[in-house]
């Protein structure tokens, strides 16, 4: 097959020193993409230089590796926001990740705002970091999780889920691209249909920012989260959108350094935005890699991103579905580059390694989605998703794989 033409992938491929190995005596063909994505040297780069030349604690210090360090954070910050397309700077805070960021939108906005008796709405298709959040709140509390449904091609109802919204409700928190079925929610439709009843929205990004254009200004939605290490960058850190309203009013959710202007021991005078999210010494180097991760993928495009993965699901999916036994699950008419599937007659741990024997990985399991498992009838399923650095030769050696597993299993 030939290289997809939106992007020079070979070039690409060069950015990235892990691809450039042999797992078992094969070339590395890396398609866990939805699980974590590999990191450019760019990325790299920034780590090695921040602890190489600046490594110093932020905001607080007067010293030069101090100031280097903190003009470096807070540009992070900066990029990120325009990279989500937000307003106002102070409408980013830095996490540790999207899962981070559920649970303190759920334990500031959702303490403050959702009482007994109170509906939150989520769908089938969630993570369970899009779950559990919610249901610790509705514990806490006295509230009632309520969950939309999804259709046997795996996209959601949005009957059903109207049907839901009602005078009750006080937030809605839906995934923009699954990470299970690969489904595209209409997201800007959803948070319109919300809002017209008076109800906020969380929309979880961690698979679609890295694959598809963001823009939160234009969504309209209140909260949007992201996590680094699906977007090239490295684990640990992630950034949470919130409106500045929202922020302002919301309570801290940690307590300790950096999100305080004073304390005594008869009370705390808390910082601003977003510095009172972001208690104690901050993951400073990994924002420093985040912010390096999202001019990587800037400067790409994430236009053109979104062309060359979508080549790949195309040809991944006429692959897979050429293949006898093979059953793709999730079949939305809107998808990312995920292709979650099941081989008669083999269990997915039992593809994943005999995939990994001939030096492809991919994911096996029920991928933290146990509802969309158990809504299509399977404990798990085994799931190839695209990056930026995958090639149609790739989904060639995935084919090749399968037909070894085809062999094995009769």
């Amino acid at each position: 097959m030939s290289k997809v033409a939106t992007l020079d992938v070979e070039t690409l491929r060069r950015e990235f020193p892990i691809l450039h190995q042999e797992i078992r005596g094969k070339p590395l063909v890396y398609l866990d993409n939805a699980a974590t994505t590999q990191k450019p040297r760019a990325v790299l780069d920034a780590l090695r230089g921040y602890y190489e030349r600046d490594n110093a604690n932020i905001h607080r210090g007067v010293h030069a590796l101090s100031e280097r360090a903190t003009a470096a954070y807070e540009a992070a910050r900066e990029k990120a926001r325009a990279f989500l397309g937000a307003r106002d700077v102070r409408e980013i805070v830095f996490v540790r990740g999207t899962t981070e960021a559920v649970n303190l939108v759920a334990q500031t906005f959702g303490r403050s705002r959702v009482g007994p008796g109170d509906e939150i709405v989520i769908t089938h298709m969630e993570h369970h970091s899009n779950i559990v959040p919610w249901q610790l709140l509705c514990g806490q509390i006295g509230a009632v999780l309520k969950v939309a449904p999804i259709t046997d091609e795996g996209e959601l109802d949005l009957d059903a889920l109207a049907g839901l919204l009602g005078p009750r409700t006080k937030l809605l928190a839906v995934v923009h691209v699954s990470n299970a079925l690969g489904t595209v929610n209409p997201v800007k439709r959803i948070v319109e249909l919300a809002h017209a009843h008076g109800v906020p929205v969380l929309l979880d990004g961690a698979q679609a920012a890295a694959r598809l254009p963001v823009d939160v200004a234009d969504l309209g939605c209140d909260f949007y989260t992201v996590s680094g290490h699906k977007l090239y960058g490295p684990t640990g850190v992630g950034a949470l959108y919130a409106k500045l309203d929202h922020l302002e009013a919301m309570p801290p959710y940690q307590g300790g350094g950096e999100m305080i202007r004073s304390v005594t021991f008869e009370g705390t005078e808390y910082n601003e935005v977003p510095w009172k999210f972001e208690a104690g010494t901050p993951n400073i180097a990994g924002v420093i890699g985040f912010g390096a991760a999202l001019d990587f993928v800037s400067d790409i495009g994430l236009d053109a991103v979104a062309a060359h993965e979508d080549e790949l699901l195309r040809t991944g999916t006429e692959v897979l579905e050429s293949i006898p036994g093979v059953t793709i699950v999730g079949r939305a008419r809107h998808k990312a580059g995920v292709l979650s599937f099941l081989l008669d007659g083999a269990h997915p741990h039992d593809i994943g390694t005999i995939l990994d024997r001939e030096g492809i990985a991919i994911r096996a399991g029920h991928h933290c989605a146990q509802p969309v498992m158990a809504r299509f009838g399977v404990a798990a399923t085994a799931r190839a998703s695209f990056g930026v650095y995958n090639t149609l030769d790739e989904i060639d050696a995935l084919a090749r794989g399968l037909a070894k597993v085809r062999e094995i299993f009769g």
